[in-house]
């Protein structure tokens, strides 16, 4: 045992002493400690046993913090007026002044101050208004607290302040003290006040940004009574947003006993731009209004409206009634869970707005069930939505014709202001002439640049999917569209008639344009690019199939005897290069097995009017025949087929010269179709549509 254990750890010589120190109790150590300083320790003898030098010291510092004590207790605190008012002045560049009495106490476990008449002047471009005066403050701290490293205040007291606050167009701001320094967005970090008094304040606001005055009155009390009605903080206000009414209410309960574990509780209102904001929450951590949450309920017309009332640029919308979690945290905003309507669409979703150096929004956002026409509110058309919020309808707005791109002027400068991203899920979508079934919508926006990607509909038969790019660092925005349609069914274009569709068929196309515009229909109006339609295949009923080449004989006769049958539809191609808002064609063919028919003209995508020919030749003899070409003319939202009459005309004398000269059976010549049209390149023609 000897040779395995203590040769072989190498333990030192004195390995034992100190094993024995160790199991010595701790009081027994310190006591030892104490004995050597008391019998070795130089500094510790001098105050044992002061000599001269000790006494002579230990005199004067007595004396100093008695001459100190007693200045503090005699000085006049008005002598500092001047020169704090100075030095404030200088480092904020404003004039500050304390024009009343200055009061301090020292001398007490809550020290306190008592500031009256105090100046707090405007920056250079506002000094026809102080930022605030006050005729008397009152505030005490807590001594124990602050040696902790914490400020509370046991009491603060303010009578009479008058606060203006002014923001200019350019984003300036007279409170800011720092103008140069970027807000954060982070809220004010007030300390933990144990009871507070405001008599008769007053808030005076003049966002000259936003078009947004108000004038507030402010009061906070204790009451005796713990559940006394008049305790609390309340701040009411009257003025204007954007030329409209605007009312604001905030009312909080007493400060008496507040912690900084116990959530303070406020309700807030706010009415003004057609809308009405409420929320009922608490400060987490009294008070520092960085942090809070609340349920917030809102409600108004317009969506886009609250711009003037938050700063987050938001669509176009009809009515709309929303509630949800509000959460802030510093800088960080949340609208969470929430759910309601818009117009006669369901809405949920969650909004993330971070408001720091450059104001950020997130949103995803779902509806179970979509009504489309609160989607073109959107886009910018005109809507009205019933009482009920069951049903949403675009209409017509001006004396004009009614037009089918929306003429909404985007806010550029909004779009510029901001940063974000979106996602839109609509699960299904109300019957619609469209026939559309699901929705998916997303956008990156950055740097005022605002790219769509997807742009997707589904149809019940078919899909239209897309990407759009807006550029609005411009004053006039730069707009690119690129939309593919894919086996569109023809039926959900052109009605059916008696239970029966007179064409069937499947659509693919795509429109990439480009150009300036600051809306859908200036944009449209000035774009350039091609839009091209391609009917592979399908079906039409043989009676129109024949009008096509205006066989009169044989259309006529199968339309009103009620013939049903169908002509295959072997291509149909519309092919047009967009210039200055013009789309003119450059192929437009529509090839049955009876006619071959071809077209010309343009759609004016500025005024939305159609001018189009469509000359169609026979495949088969046809005793009667128009030679005269149809026109498609009118609005894209209400289209007009006709046809030429002079061309009629014209036949008929070319029949009446015919029958003097050679016979009347020669008449009938000028209305025989021989039938000599071939069969379209199909394939040659839909590969080059573009």
């Amino acid at each position: 045992m000897k040779r395995l254990f203590p040769n072989s750890l190498n333990l030192p010589s004195n390995w034992q002493d100190l094993r024995a120190r160790a199991l010595v109790p701790a009081g027994m150590r310190v006591r030892e400690w104490r004995d050597w300083v008391v019998e070795n320790d130089p500094v510790y003898g001098s105050f044992r046993r002061p000599g001269r030098t000790e006494r002579i010291a230990a005199s004067v510092t007595l004396l100093l913090i008695l001459a100190v004590v007693i200045f503090l207790m005699l000085f006049d605190w008005n002598w500092l007026r001047g020169p704090i008012g100075r030095w404030a002045s200088a480092k904020y560049d404003r004039e500050i002044a304390l024009q009343g009495d200055l009061d301090v106490n020292l001398f007490s476990w809550t020290p306190s101050v008592i500031v009256r008449d105090l100046k707090f002047g405007g920056p250079d471009w506002a000094r026809e208004e102080d930022t605030a005066n006050v005729e008397r403050i009152e505030a005490s701290v807590r001594l124990r607290k602050l040696f902790a490293g914490q400020i509370e205040m046991p009491l603060l007291s303010i009578t009479r302040p008058n606060v203006v606050l002014i923001s200019t167009e350019d984003g300036r701001q007279s409170w800011a003290l720092e103008p140069d320094k970027p807000d954060t967005g982070e809220g004010a970090k007030i300390p933990l006040i144990n009871q507070l008094i405001i008599t008769d304040g007053r808030v005076s606001l003049d966002a000259r940004d936003r078009d947004i005055t108000l004038e507030a009155a402010v009061t906070a009390r204790e009451a005796a009574g713990a559940n006394d009605g008049d305790s609390g903080f309340l701040l009411t206000g009257e003025g204007s947003i954007n030329g409209s009414p605007l009312t604001l209410r905030i009312e909080g309960g007493p400060f008496i006993n507040i912690r900084r574990d116990r959530p303070y509780t406020f309700e807030a209102t706010l009415a003004g731009a057609r809308s009405r904001l409420v929320a009922d929450g608490a400060i987490t951590r009294p008070f520092d209004l960085g942090q809070f949450t609340s349920t917030l309920s809102l409600q108004g017309q317009d969506l886009n409206d609250l711009y003037l009332l938050t700063g987050v640029t938001l669509p176009n919308t009809p009515p709309y009634r929303l509630s949800g979690a509000l959460r802030r945290d510093d800088a960080v905003w949340t609208f969470n869970d929430f759910n309601g309507r818009v117009g006669s669409s369901d809405l949920s979703g969650d909004v993330r707005v971070d408001a720091g150096e450059r104001l950020r929004v997130e949103a995803e956002l779902t509806s179970q069930r979509l009504d489309i026409d609160d989607l073109a509110a959107i886009l910018g058309a005109d809507t009205r939505t019933n009482e009920a919020g069951t049903d949403t309808t675009v209409v017509a707005s001006g004396a004009g014709p009614a037009m089918l791109l929306p003429d909404a002027t985007l806010q550029v400068d909004r779009l510029r202001s901001m940063d974000g991203t979106l996602t839109y899920r609509a699960a299904s979508v109300k019957a619609n002439d469209l026939d559309i079934r699901t929705v998916n919508l997303g956008g990156v926006l950055q740097d005022g640049i605002l790219d769509l990607d997807p742009v997707s509909f589904a149809f019940n038969r078919g899909e239209l999917n897309g990407t759009a790019k807006i550029n609005a660092t411009r004053d006039m925005p730069y707009s690119a569209i690129d939309f593919r349609l894919a086996g569109y069914p023809l039926e959900s274009i052109i009605p059916a008639q008696g239970g029966v569709a007179p064409v069937t068929g499947r659509a693919l196309g795509r429109a990439r344009l480009e150009g300036q515009g600051n809306s859908i229909h200036r944009f449209a109006a000035a774009s350039k690019g091609s839009i091209s339609l391609v009917v592979p295949q399908g079906e039409m009923r043989s009676a129109f199939a024949e009008l096509l080449g205006i066989n009169a004989s044989a259309g006529l006769l199968k339309l009103f005897s009620g013939d049903q049958t169908r002509s295959p539809i072997r291509c149909g191609v519309a092919d047009f290069e967009v210039t200055n808002g013009v789309a003119r064609a450059r192929t437009f063919v529509i090839d049955t097995d009876v006619v071959l028919a071809q077209g010309t003209g343009t759609i004016n995508l500025g005024t939305e009017a159609l001018d189009l020919k469509i000359d169609g030749e026979s495949k088969k003899p046809r005793l009667l025949r128009l030679w005269t070409p149809i026109r498609v003319g009118g609005q894209l939202s209400s289209p007009s087929v006709g046809v030429e009459t002079g061309s009629v005309v014209a036949q008929a004398g070319l029949t009446g010269l015919l029958a003097a000269v050679v016979a009347p059976v020669a008449a009938l010549f000028a209305f025989v179709e021989p039938g000599l049209a071939e069969d379209a390149n199909c394939g040659s023609l839909i590969a080059n549509a573009r």
